[in-house]
């Protein structure tokens, strides 16, 4: 008896089309709204014209060191989630034997709370008496207090700590596929282990740290809750001028714009990081 063919066969894009509407009305619509609203000053009694001023309204300094800032943090975030991810990664992979699930069932935990419950744990601990003063103050380590909420450095501490799964999962998943094989040959023709690293490994993984890299990176440039719950509201960032103008009354089209500005900053550094670490693979591969 013949099958009948299924419907993805004869309909290809049938399976794909709820997806596909969903998208263009929740991301691909309002995204060309807010382009639309950004270059355009609408007006009751006159037809839109077309219009560069919101743009130039924030070309000035003050806003490209926001911007400069929000780089940085994102940057410097993401590179410390490689730092500490990779290692995580390769011990659950090759180390982790039977208490891989249990390990990874560790590092899904934080998701399964709410967010504002990460924030005020961190609270706790970076509080001027709270867990690290303390523990610091017993050691003999400080004899005062350390400043440690509402810097720099607690914003970092969250956004590593709440960024880290997003890296860690993209490499694990890359290295428990990785054929362990390729390992032993290269013991085997004499190769150290730091030569095995960066000519077999590394290389061979690299697919997952750029994921991992942009699953990091990009939400980061936009943070906004943690600069300001972790900073006291001390540093704009590019999160905290968004939302500022979008809540506020009449000035929403100018939010849109400097979300317009944001996009192309964050499109260019993210094609420059892509190709970066696509020659950085090969270099390692060259030099290794």
């Amino acid at each position: 008896m013949k099958l009948p063919k299924p419907l993805s066969s004869e309909y290809p894009l049938s399976v794909g089309m709820p997806a596909i509407v969903w998208q263009a009305l929740f991301f691909y619509i309002p995204l060309f709204l807010i382009v639309v609203t950004s270059f355009f000053q609408f007006s009751s009694s006159e037809m839109p014209s077309f219009t560069f001023s919101k743009i130039y309204y924030f070309l000035t300094p003050t806003y490209f060191k926001v911007i400069g800032l929000s780089l940085g943090f994102a940057i410097a975030t993401t590179c410390l989630c490689f730092c500490i991810a990779y290692p995580l990664a390769y011990f659950i992979a090759f180390r982790g034997k039977k208490l891989k699930n249990f390990f990874l069932f560790l590092l899904l935990i934080p998701f399964w709370t709410n967010f504002l419950l990460h924030v005020y744990a961190w609270f706790y601990v970076l509080e001027t008496h709270g867990f690290l003063n303390n523990l610091l103050t017993y050691l003999g380590l400080i004899q005062e207090p350390l400043f440690l909420l509402n810097t720099p450095f607690a914003i970092m501490i969250m956004m590593v700590y709440y960024y880290l799964p997003f890296m860690v999962l993209p490499i694990y998943s890359s290295l428990e596929r990785f054929d362990r094989s390729l390992i032993e040959a290269s013991y085997d023709l004499g190769a150290t282990w730091k030569q095995t690293f960066e000519r077999i490994i590394l290389p061979l993984t690299m697919q997952g740290v750029r994921a991992g890299f942009f699953l990091v990176y990009i939400p980061s440039f936009g943070e906004f809750a943690i600069p300001s719950l972790m900073g006291g509201d001390k540093l704009m960032v590019v999160g905290s001028v968004v939302s500022e103008y979008m809540l506020s009354e009449g000035t929403g089209d100018l939010g849109a714009a400097f979300m317009v500005i944001c996009s192309l900053v964050l499109l260019v550094t993210a094609a420059l990081f892509y190709h970066l670490l696509g020659k950085l693979g090969k270099q390692v591969v060259h030099h290794g």
